[in-house]
């Protein structure tokens, strides 16, 4: 190999755009707002028990990013596959905070609208979404999650260096807490990742209002 200059660097990292390091998968979700009769609700779909992962649970429309794609292209083509529904048919307002899992993944969200007319009419994707359900923004506003913690604890094997990096009596790796919302609403549980974002959503729009 050459000898690097300064106009590698410089070159290399132009128009990069930064991402997490490490092996990390991207996905992308759709937060949909929709207005039924003068009242905002959140439209949740139900996993297609035929999926291999995660089957049955409550989740928003998305998915894994596709080379090149960006956040809100993913979150969009992944609500008009989940929903059959049009391009037109999802208006974005913005992207929302993405969270960093200590599973190697990033999860963006985009914050939407659909018509309830659309939502209304749906003829969902089967092999992927078993049901959709509006839950109303309020009952988010007045009511909180049941949240359970629990420890994320490195598991380091027996063969690890300690000695070349001058720690011969093992070495205080740090910890981590995680925390599990969980929602009720009717014979519905929303919880997990899902439960989060909806969370920090409803979180955002209290202290702007207040």
């Amino acid at each position: 190999m050459r000898k690097l200059t300064i106009k590698d660097f410089e070159e290399t990292f132009r128009n990069r755009r930064p991402k997490s390091m490490g092996l990390y998968r991207y996905y992308s979700v759709l937060v949909p707002l929709v207005e039924k009769h003068g009242e905002l609700h959140i439209l949740f779909e139900v996993r297609s028990e035929r999926l291999k992962h995660q089957p049955g649970e409550i989740c928003f429309p998305g998915g894994r990013l596709e080379k090149g794609e960006t956040a809100e292209e993913c979150a969009v083509r992944e609500t008009m596959e989940e929903l059959n529904i049009d391009k037109k048919d999802i208006r974005i307002i913005a992207q929302l905070d993405h969270l960093h899992t200590y599973s190697n993944f990033t999860l963006f969200s985009m914050l939407g609208v659909i018509d309830y007319e659309v939502v209304s009419n749906l003829s969902v994707n089967q092999d992927e979404v078993k049901e959709v359900f509006l839950v109303p923004v309020s009952f988010f506003v007045e009511n909180e999650p049941e949240v359970y913690y629990y420890d994320v604890i490195p598991d380091i094997g027996p063969d690890f260096p300690y000695e070349r990096i001058n720690q011969r009596n093992g070495y205080n790796w740090r910890k981590g807490t995680s925390n599990v919302p969980i929602y009720r609403y009717e014979d519905k549980v929303i919880w997990g990742l899902t439960a989060l974002i909806t969370r920090h959503l409803i979180k955002l729009i209290i202290e702007k209002i207040q």
